[in-house]
């Protein structure tokens, strides 16, 4: 049997509903990694469910860093207005965007990378994690970087 506890837990550490963290311990016995796990391919499922669905709404964010010589801007993308203001929504922007300072990749190979305050996800895997909480398709639409150092380039 499952207690509070660990449902807390396992919510605290993913964000996702609690019956979905309850279901996800129940199937693995209580064990934890497990039921990450399986959350992590729940999450991936439930994205691609998602992924034919429109995007009408979202958020631009910047990061500026090295006191204005490095920036970048991410454009991401969600089906309506009520996740676009949410402030999870914006901080996984922003999060992108400081990311998005330290790769200079197109967003394919972007979304390949460890994730930098959680280097056991790629980027994709936390985008995965946000349709799963949100229940809606989150999409990174474009990515833009500035570099003034080393002559501009």
């Amino acid at each position: 049997m499952v207690d509070i506890k660990q449902i807390k837990n396992l919510r605290d550490k993913t964000g996702i509903s609690i019956a979905q963290c309850k279901q996800a311990l129940e199937e693995t016995k209580g064990d934890m990694d497990k039921a990450l796990e399986l959350l992590k391919a729940k999450g991936a499922e439930i994205a691609n469910k998602k992924s034919g669905r429109n995007l009408r709404a979202g958020t631009i964010s910047a990061y500026v860093h090295g006191g204005g010589v490095l920036a970048a801007m991410v454009k991401l993308a969600c089906e309506t207005d009520f996740v676009a203001k949410n402030q999870e929504f914006k901080d996984l922007a922003f999060d992108l965007a400081m990311q998005a300072v330290a790769s200079d990749t197109d967003i394919e190979d972007f979304l390949k990378e460890p994730f930098i305050k959680d280097p056991s996800v790629t980027v994709d895997d936390l985008l995965k994690s946000f349709i799963q909480k949100f229940g809606e398709r989150v999409e990174i639409l474009d990515i833009v970087r500035l570099d003034l150092s080393e002559g501009g380039e």
